[in-house]
């Protein structure tokens, strides 16, 4: 089998999730490529040869530049900060690497454009880590979607909701910062609502949204290369938060369905709450990562005696990407979604063939996201442009 090379940029809470899929996906899944785990790179070299020795990365670096000019990587993989993912992509695209890539894609829109212009450019394969899409309860709403099993559709319900910010005295991590994060829980979380949403409802012709900020100031954080999630300490200083907390977004589909997007960082008791609903004028779906095994399917043509949501396992091995795990019944969980991510793109490359979702898809999202927050500053509706 073919070896690529991985070089990834970032290693932290992503780091883990990327570098066991890596690992994990020529061991269940025939890819066409095995990923040898080549070089990592971060800014604090104690911390990060901890992580390279633990994960069995060959190699280390401070620079991420340097990772993209060797010869012999094949692949940049891409978790740092959404401040970083610019300029790295562009610079990978034109040193011809294939891109793996976590979201949110970019700061803003224009960041976005330039991106997909440098991937395109360059004809690589690219590849945009909204790894919700990978769940085989999702694969079997957009098979229920595709099959017209739910109709015409009416309504997108989407809402997602953490409370890992709720405290005050959490620190000014880069994820607060309009600088770092272009946004707060409108870009991290709703940008997976907005792809999912447009997977399985369509394309997002206008939007209407409002956002707020509940804690103006935080203490600043240290800088032990610890993470956000991690991290215990912070010094005496405070810094503005300049991004929202909690956001919510009216849309209208292209289809002529409504829909609705809810994002908070400050839902207490809520740690990774994902849910959307889905009606149509034959059937209605719900979906809940918290149980990302279950998919909540209604249908209109049941016989009335017998009808009301039923709760589908999708564990059997008819459903995409099960059968390389367990028996039936068995679940998977958060982990597994990214293997599926790495073995599509894997396949891709050695296809030639833009998987999904890509950087292009990425462009969309963050084109409905800027809207959004344009929307909440000026208090209109705005439509959404096609983009050619």
């Amino acid at each position: 089998m073919k070896q690529l090379n991985v070089g990834m940029i970032g290693y932290q809470f992503m780091g883990k999730a990327h570098s066991n899929a890596w690992l994990k996906t020529p061991l269940f899944f025939d890819a066409k490529y095995k990923p040898v785990l080549k070089a990592v790179c971060g800014r604090h070299k104690e911390p990060l040869q901890a992580f390279a020795d633990r994960w069995g990365w060959q190699e280390v670096e401070t620079d991420w530049r340097k990772i993209i000019e060797r010869d012999d990587i094949d692949i940049i993989d891409i978790v740092a900060p959404t401040y970083l993912h610019h300029d790295i992509v562009i610079q990978a695209a034109q040193a011809g690497k294939h891109i793996f890539c976590e979201k949110p894609l970019a700061l803003n829109f224009k960041q976005a454009q330039e991106m997909y212009q440098a991937v395109k450019d360059a004809g690589i394969i690219h590849y945009l880590n909204h790894n919700y899409r990978k769940c085989p309860a999702i694969l079997l709403a957009k098979q229920l979607i595709d099959q017209g099993k739910l109709g015409t559709i009416f309504h997108w319900k989407g809402e997602y909701l953490q409370d890992w910010i709720v405290d005050p005295n959490f620190p000014l991590t880069w994820h607060l910062k309009k600088e770092t994060a272009g946004s707060g829980s409108h870009n991290d979380l709703n940008s997976h609502s907005v792809d999912l949403a447009r997977f399985l409802v369509g394309d997002i012709k206008s939007v209407t949204a409002m956002t707020t900020n509940f804690v103006k100031e935080r203490p600043l954080p240290d800088d032990t290369g610890e993470g956000a999630f991690n991290s215990k300490t912070q010094r005496q200083e405070t810094g503005e938060v300049t991004v929202d907390d909690a956001s919510f977004m009216l849309t209208e589909f292209a289809n002529g369905a409504l829909g609705s997007f809810q994002a908070s960082r400050f839902a207490l008791g809520r740690k990774n709450y994902n849910r959307f609903e889905i009606y149509g004028s034959k059937g209605s779906i719900v979906f809940n990562l918290e149980r990302m095994n279950e998919l909540q399917y209604f249908s209109k043509e049941d016989p009335k005696f017998c009808q009301g949501f039923r709760t589908i396992l999708a564990t059997e091995s008819c459903h995409p990407y099960i059968s390389s795990w367990w028996p039936p019944g068995h679940i998977i969980g958060y982990e597994h979604e990214f293997v599926h991510s790495t073995y599509e793109f894997l396949n891709a490359i050695a296809q030639n063939k833009l998987p999904e979702p890509n950087i292009y898809d990425g462009l969309k999202v963050m084109q409905i996201l800027d809207a959004g927050l344009e929307s909440a500053k000026i208090g209109q509706k705005i439509n959404i442009e096609p983009i050619i």
